[in-house]
């Protein structure tokens, strides 16, 4: 089945517009200009237009990084939230934003839908604490969303200064007690399965390319599938589910269907694309998933 998705509560995130490699986004009340790698058709409106809207742009200085040229007068760090759905009430969990030198600002909005997904299969798994697992965790909303909803959190991130971001979202959110892992994510996952331990939860969100705390080299397309070998290890086998998502240019849904199929052959099964749409009916695409539960 192949399923696309777009967050749709997600007051505080806005897609304005997109196109020209560029994207016009609303972070809160600040708005600004990205460059988008994946938007090669032409904006609704022209690139002065949009200037007059945005607060800041971030100006390239390589393939890697830039700075941010202020159009108008904001703070370099400001706050957003996301409602998870509960069983009983939405939990708010927060985020701080920041103008960093890599055009990010420190959150994916197109991974609320995963946040969601994460949020209802801990309720559905109808369990005290169960164990949960953010590999490649970045600034944690996967990880605050499970907590909200209860689970026993680990995020593994191989970069301390994201992790001691995460942990203040976390702190921001109102939570407390997960578990913070500043390690190489194929090394520890191995080391897991040595240990025999296991997870009812876990999502994976590797980069195309990165590097781990000691130098570990990590490419999506040569170390994938040895990872979700070993994760599959990791899963408990009466209850449990899975998210992989994956944003590199060229990496289809049905490489990370595959992938999952031979390893796992799950029963529901679902994948797709994640996008986002703009205020000109535009879609955006930021990522394929592949995802599926055990209950």
């Amino acid at each position: 089945m192949i399923l696309s998705f777009t967050p749709q509560n997600f007051p505080d995130y806005q897609l304005i517009d997109s196109g020209n490699f560029w994207k016009l986004e609303r972070f809160g009340t600040f708005i600004t200009i990205r460059p988008e790698p994946q938007a090669v058709w032409d904006p609704a409106e022209r690139m002065y237009e949009w200037e007059k809207q945005a607060h800041v742009k971030f100006v390239p200085k390589s393939s890697s990084s830039g700075d941010w040229q202020k159009l108008k007068t904001m703070p370099d760090q400001w706050n957003i939230a996301y409602h998870v759905p509960g069983q009983k009430i939405a939990h708010k969990i927060q985020f701080r934003l920041g103008l960093t030198s890599f055009k990010h600002v420190g959150i994916f909005p197109e991974q609320a839908v995963n946040w969601d997904y994460i949020a209802q299969s801990v309720h559905q798994l109808k369990m005290d604490k169960p164990k949960f697992l953010n590999l490649f965790a970045y600034t944690g909303g996967a990880s605050l969303a499970a907590k909200a909803a209860g689970a026993d959190t680990s995020h593994l991130d191989s970069i301390k200064q994201v992790v001691t971001w995460a942990k203040e979202n976390m702190e921001l959110s109102k939570l407390d007690n997960i578990r913070w892992i500043v390690e190489d994510a194929l090394k520890f996952v191995k080391r897991e399965v040595k240990r025999g331990n296991k997870y009812h939860g876990i999502i994976l969100d590797p980069p195309a390319f990165g590097h781990g705390p000691d130098g570990e080299k990590w490419k999506l397309e040569d170390n994938i599938n040895e990872m979700m070998k070993n994760v599959l290890q990791l899963l408990d086998e009466q209850k449990h589910f899975l998210i992989l998502n994956a944003y590199s240019l060229g990496f289809s849904s049905l490489i990370l269907e595959n992938l999952v199929k031979e390893n796992f052959k799950p029963q529901n099964l679902e994948i797709g694309e994640l996008y986002l749409k703009d205020s000109f009916d535009k879609n955006l695409p930021l990522g394929a998933f592949a995802r599926f539960k055990k209950f």
